[in-house]
């Protein structure tokens, strides 16, 4: 990164007043989105105004438009749902009730709105912006305003920010309130897994997404369902019949469950509608199989939101206050969205423009089209799915006569079984033989290595931990019984799913292979990690579950300090050195600070801190949350700082610590983690595949070149395939981190929403970029 940085703070928001609303349905994070926009105008030095139940408080004014405080938001990052209320408006669909809200926010000075909604409401700004010159003379001559005011306000900004849990929205990869949708039907899915195996039974689901199947492909895809019926792909003519010989053929195979989940507008190739009991009766008809259905309805929208719904709220909220600094009359209308890893800025109607195609291409029979347009993200969901559900018949499928090993390595994390899954399940599909290594390399030392076929991993998508079993221990001290095996069992290719351990494993055989010959074979690194410490990837497999297991223990203690007031908090954390959990954890629990070890703190900032939670105990909010990762400091220890704080604190707050130690490794992986492990481990199998055909020579694999040994990687916007021997310079090994890692420029975000003085480097927020649409090409190479 070259670019100099630029700092917010010459972005004054003196004399602006900032109006934030949400509209149409409601979505889970829509809170964390508000409490972002008013604390960082408030921070900004902006006047900020809530507008109660969407456009109609807008239209009707008075108490639905009022200022509020820091205090006001307290305590709603973790409710869902909208706390402004949300609520259809017929009278802002009229120009009548346009001129009325334009009247009602000159009023107040608002010239700058924020709009959290759907498409339908962030049209609706977008005409209410192109009208309010028109809407302000019209006022004048109506002798409702003076001509200053005309001049004063001549012009109002909008941005938006996508609140919806269809993820229907082009141009954002995730909308706010999407993971926290996928994390109620997934545990909706999860439970009902359970009585289906008891009883032999086939169950439909039926989950939300009218236009647009994001929603039912997305958790057909984080629970291995048999089936799945959406909007975008209509299944082909005579889908009847392939799908009873699908879930028959399951049931031969011994499979005591069939799960097949409809999206509310799923339709056929004749745009006919496909419902939920149509599956269900063609299923009894047919098969005579025990079949119910189950509809999660407004299910989906309810419940707290999850961390990455939280994270992505704020900052998206953040970005939305410093794109409101930024506009001038000439910016068109924007929306903040995330592409990737990566917060852009994308003008509101190409996007809106965008969806309206899908919709068009879905209703005149284009659906590759739809599929398309949709973005890379659902093409490349769309596609993973169609790979693993089917599985072909022996005779169809290609034989290789190469066999690839999987093994996991380091500590467990949630969404390792999901990645075994993809990779045996994709690896039979590409024609090779598929071995399971037990117990990382200590079991491959030991011959513990086992073919694996399709069947085996079923319903390993939602099993937390490792089923393979798993070890910490580095292949340096069994290099040479690691090579006989592979001798013995032919292994050509290697993919190694763990954490840092992993990636060190796989530089060890790298730079074996001079001595072993047996090493000179395609190896992929997959990171899975709860610590999100190995360089080379934004994000690891298992550290979202990990987020929500912290994050979901931090809500309940705030609550039950909240109950016993002017009580704070310290929470230790995992991580190793790694203060990802801690940070980030930290942002999505609206914690009071969070102690890493990458940015060292003294006694005079631990100071700093116990006055902050001093001073907020004189306000409303009288409760505190710290969190702490467990290396951050060798001689600052949890004991340390909750010994310090209750001193400090006396007479003031009282202090009670919690270290919540293995309960972060555990538990059932998240929707994003079963994706994420899914999709990275399926792309991984087909980069092995072509390396495979690419080093066999002479009958034999020779693979000696250092991109024979990848790290696959989510870096910013892209998944990429990394050497391991190029990261090495890049990491940190003493403390086993990454020397540079993009989650720290998130860290002033939660020092502002905390209330602490700090600069923010702005220059990596989103210029405004076009809608860009994507070669079928770019699907196969891009995000995730």
């Amino acid at each position: 990164m070259d670019h100099q940085p630029k700092f917010f703070e010459n972005l004054s928001g003196t004399g602006k007043a900032i109006g934030v609303l949400t509209s149409g349905g409601d979505a889970q994070g829509m809170n964390a989105a508000v409490r972002a926009v008013v604390r960082m105008g408030i921070y900004v030095k902006a006047k900020v105004y809530f507008v109660y139940e969407g456009y109609q408080g807008m239209v009707d004014g008075g108490d639905n438009i009022v200022e509020v405080s820091w205090e006001s938001v307290s305590s709603i990052l973790q409710v869902g749902g909208t706390v402004i209320g949300s609520a259809r408006c017929k009278a802002f669909r009229t120009r009548e009730g346009r001129l009325q809200a334009a009247y009602n926010l000159v009023q107040r000075g608002i010239t700058n709105l924020c709009v959290i909604g759907g498409d339908g409401s962030l049209t609706g700004a977008n005409l209410f912006r192109e009208e309010w010159s028109g809407l302000l003379e019209e006022l004048a001559q109506k002798g409702k305003i003076d001509e200053e005011a005309v001049k004063k306000y001549a012009y109002l900004n909008i941005v938006g920010m996508v609140g919806s849990i269809d993820n229907d929205f082009c141009g954002t990869d995730m909308t706010i309130g999407t993971d926290s949708a996928l994390h109620r039907i997934i545990e909706v899915v999860d439970a009902i897994m359970t009585t289906a195996q008891s009883h032999q039974r086939t169950f439909v689901l039926e989950v939300m997404g009218r236009h647009c199947g994001y929603l039912a492909l997305v958790s057909a895809l984080a629970c291995g369902a048999d089936w799945v019926f959406i909007p975008e792909y209509p299944p082909e003519e005579g889908w009847e019949d392939s799908m009873c010989v699908k879930l028959s053929e399951n049931r031969a195979r011994k499979k005591r469950l069939n799960i097949i989940i409809v999206a509310e507008g799923a339709i056929d190739c004749h745009n006919k509608p496909i419902t939920s009991e149509k599956v269900k009766d063609l299923v009894v008809q047919r098969l005579g199989f025990d079949t119910r259905v189950t509809i999660l309805g407004h299910v989906q929208r309810g419940g707290t939101p999850s961390a990455f719904d939280r994270i992505l709220a704020s900052r998206m909220g953040v970005e939305a206050v410093l794109a409101l600094l930024e506009a001038t009359p000439d910016t068109p209308a924007c929306v903040v969205s995330l592409s990737g890893n990566q917060a852009v800025r994308l003008p509101l109607m190409e996007c809106v423009q965008m969806t309206q195609e899908v919709q068009k291409a879905m209703d005149e029979g284009r659906f590759v089209e739809a599929v398309r347009l949709r973005g890379r993200s659902f093409e490349n969901n769309l596609n993973t799915y169609k790979l693993l559900s089917h599985k072909r018949p022996d005779a169809e499928l290609p034989k290789t006569n190469f066999n690839v090993a999987i093994l996991n390595v380091g500590a467990p994390a949630a969404g390792m079984n999901a990645a075994v899954r993809a990779a045996v399940r994709v690896g039979i599909t590409e024609g090779h033989k598929m071995f399971a290594v037990i117990d990382g390399f200590e079991g491959f030392a030991r011959g513990k290595i086992k073919e694996i076929s399709w069947g085996d991993v079923g319903g390993w998508t939602g099993q937390g931990g490792s089923i393979l079993g798993t070890k910490r221990t580095l292949p340096a001290k069994y290099l040479e019984k690691i090579a006989d095996q592979m001798r013995t069992y032919n292994i050509n290719a290697l993919m190694v799913i763990g954490g840092f351990e992993a990636y060190e494993s796989c530089l060890q055989l790298h730079e074996a292979r001079s001595r072993f010959e047996e090493f000179c074979v395609p190896v992929c690194v997959l990171p899975a990690t709860i610590s999100n410490n190995v360089p080379g990837t934004d994000f690891s497999i298992g550290a979202d579950t990990a987020l929500n297991a912290i994050v979901e223990t931090c809500d309940r203690i705030k609550q039950s300090a909240s109950g016993t007031k002017r009580r704070v908090f310290i929470i230790e954390t995992m991580g190793g050195y790694c203060g990802y959990l801690a940070n980030m954890g930290a942002l999505a629990a609206g914690a009071d600070a969070a102690y890493i070890f990458e940015e060292q703190f003294d006694i005079r900032e631990l100071q700093a801190n116990v006055e902050h939670l001093t001073e907020k105990m004189k306000t409303s909010i009288q409760r505190g949350l710290v969190l702490r990762n467990e290396n951050s400091n060798e001689n600052y220890t949890t004991d340390f700082i909750y010994q310090l704080y209750s001193e400090e604190g006396k007479g003031v707050f009282d202090c009670r610590k919690n270290v919540l130690g293995h309960m972060q490794q555990g538990g059932a992986p998240s929707p994003f983690d079963r994706n994420f492990g899914t999709k990275i481990s399926a792309k991984a199998m087909q980069w092995i595949s072509k390396k495979l055909k690419e080093t066999y020579r002479k009958g034999k694999v020779f693979a000696n070149t250092d991109d024979s040994v990848c790290l696959l990687g989510m870096r910013r916007r892209n998944l990429v395939f990394q050497p391991v021997a190029e990261l090495k310079n890049e990491t940190d090994f003493v403390h086993r981190i990454p020397k540079e890692q993009w989650w720290l420029k998130l860290r002033p975000l939660m020092k502002i929403l905390a209330k602490y003085k700090t600069s923010y480097d702005v220059s990596d927020s989103g210029q405004l970029e076009h809608v860009a649409m994507h070669s079928p090409k770019e699907a196969e190479t891009g995000a995730i």
